[in-house]
């Protein structure tokens, strides 16, 4: 029996809807290589259209999107762009979603309500992805809803070694805006210098979206540099409300450290007016200059993002970028 051997290398490619083009040539220029040619328009009735500009046969593509507002516009523009590479014989598609659509809606608080979050992992599949990419995931639950692997990055060594250069790890407490995240504040503590921790107590409504109040704090925290610590700032209206209540329970200044910069109306200018000293988020959302203030720090996820889709495509170990704890 005759047989024919392929001696073709791997390729890779990177390809970038139009949410956040910025952290998409960012991560292109730390894996030294460029953005696939992509032609991507809106029809005069808001359908969406996409075409890569070269062939993508047999290469493993990854399709790297933002998702601010409008989140849908962008989210379907990626399944679009997933699509389109599928049938162009794409070898392997990653998604590559550092904020990950419909992230909050990961259970049924209430009878008749939707898991929109598996929904999301659901259309990912079907429309053609192989493999998924995200940046500290508002819980670690989400990664069992996609059926394939996912790779789940932590911004918190970045932001850790950034603070780390700006308060006195002898003088800070480590908080958590509620109970729910006290196991990442743990993570946060340990990079501290094993800082000790505290945390808010805040009742919700469930019957009302973006509001939370925050009443309590829980852990010593009088003269001490707070860290408050969030996976994402929506509207401001909790992390603000929690700098108050450290700030009236004695801490000495406040530093709010967050990996997805929301910031839909009016969080801007309540950050500002928070009282907190400064406001350490990353880039895995555009922040347009009229949604920044004085306060604000943002540091580039793009190095870390290029590393994984490094390990990714040399079949490595993306844990191996955590310490083993991913």
């Amino acid at each position: 029996m005759s047989e024919i051997t392929a001696h073709g290398e791997k390729k890779l490619v990177l390809a970038s809807g139009r949410a956040h083009p910025e952290l998409a040539e960012e991560i292109a220029a730390e894996l030294g290589t460029e953005l696939l040619p992509v032609s991507a328009y809106d029809f005069a009735n808001g359908e969406i259209y996409v075409r890569s500009g070269e062939s993508v046969r047999g290469t493993d593509v990854f399709v790297i999107q933002a998702h601010p507002a409008p989140l849908n516009n962008w989210l379907m523009e990626q399944l679009i762009m997933v699509d389109s590479l599928k049938r162009a014989s794409a070898k392997r598609i990653t998604v590559v979603s550092p904020f990950y659509p419909y992230a909050r809606q990961d259970k049924k608080g209430r009878g008749r309500e939707p898991i929109s979050a598996r929904l999301v992992a659901d259309l990912y599949k079907t429309a053609g992805a192989n493999r998924l990419m995200s940046v500290d995931l508002h819980t670690s639950q989400i990664q069992g809803f996609f059926d394939g692997p996912v790779d789940h990055l932590m911004a918190i060594p970045l932001l850790a070694e950034y603070i780390r250069s700006r308060v006195d790890a002898d003088n800070v407490t480590v908080v958590s805006p509620d109970t729910g995240r006290v196991r990442v504040a743990e993570q946060w503590a340990e990079r501290l210098g094993g800082a000790p921790l505290a945390f808010v107590h805040k009742s919700r409504d469930l019957t009302v979206p973006n509001q939370a109040v925050s009443k309590q704090v829980v852990g010593q925290i009088e003269g001490r540099t707070c860290v408050l610590i969030d996976d994402m700032i929506d509207t401001g209206g909790t992390i603000s409300g929690a700098v108050q209540v450290l700030k009236n329970a004695g801490a000495k200044d406040v530093i709010i450290a967050a990996t997805h910069a929301v910031f839909s109306e009016p969080a801007s200018r309540r950050l500002a007016e928070s009282g907190a000293r400064e406001v350490v988020v990353t880039n895995t959302l555009p922040i347009p200059a009229e949604k920044r203030f004085p306060q604000l720090t943002v540091l580039s996820i793009a190095p870390l993002i290029a590393r994984a889709i490094r390990e990714v495509f040399d079949d490595g170990s993306v844990t191996s970028l955590f310490d083993g704890i991913a």
